[in-house]
């Protein structure tokens, strides 16, 4: 088999030339792929592009389809203020009370946020990270600059940087939050 491909390949480079060979072989393995890429385009309307019963199921798959949703201008905050259970208690309060330390200090940023977002200060959109939202907040209230900053590096140490969280970040972190919104409010500028 070896010796029957090598004088075929022989054969073919006695006729052509190996850089005019490999040229015509790109030409042609680019024309493939623009027809490959363009595929609907290139076959006639009247030869037949579907079987038919992928085109039946296209169109009972078109019918179930519900129409998409026209999108607003500008996506919904995905903050909230905070979030306060049925009997009183904050959520933040109720995690740091059953030891998630580390859901509470979570709890604790999304509710200082969702308040800077229900004041108008930032309006967070999804994928938004904290350091962007607390960079957004320090331009448009400076004085919310220092707090917000502390809490968002305490988050991302607990979060994101897998340091175990206790009862003592959790009290900065309330610490940090109560002097946010306090400045937020104009308590100290």
């Amino acid at each position: 088999m070896t010796r029957v491909w090598d004088e075929f390949v022989a054969s073919v480079f006695d006729h052509i030339s190996p850089g005019l060979l490999l040229l015509l072989m790109l030409a042609a393995a680019g024309l493939l792929g623009s027809l490959w890429y363009w595929y609907p385009r290139w076959i006639p309307r009247r030869w037949p592009r579907l079987p038919r019963w992928e085109k039946r199921a296209k169109r009972a798959k078109a019918k179930k389809t519900p129409a998409p949703k026209p999108k607003k201008q500008q996506e919904e905050p995905i903050f909230e203020p905070q979030v306060v259970l049925p009997n009183g208690m904050l959520l933040a309060d109720r995690l740091a009370s059953e030891g998630r330390y580390a859901e509470a200090i979570r709890q604790r940023l999304r509710d200082v946020v969702g308040d800077l977002t229900a004041a108008g200060v930032v309006s967070p959109l999804p994928g938004t990270t904290a350091a962007e939202v607390a960079a957004s907040a320090a331009q448009q209230r400076p004085a919310v600059a220092a707090p917000l900053g502390g809490a968002t590096d305490l988050f991302s140490e607990v979060w994101y940087g897998d340091r175990p969280a206790e009862r003592v970040h959790d009290d900065h972190m309330r610490t940090l939050t109560g002097e946010v919104r306090s400045r937020m409010t104009g308590g100290a500028r």
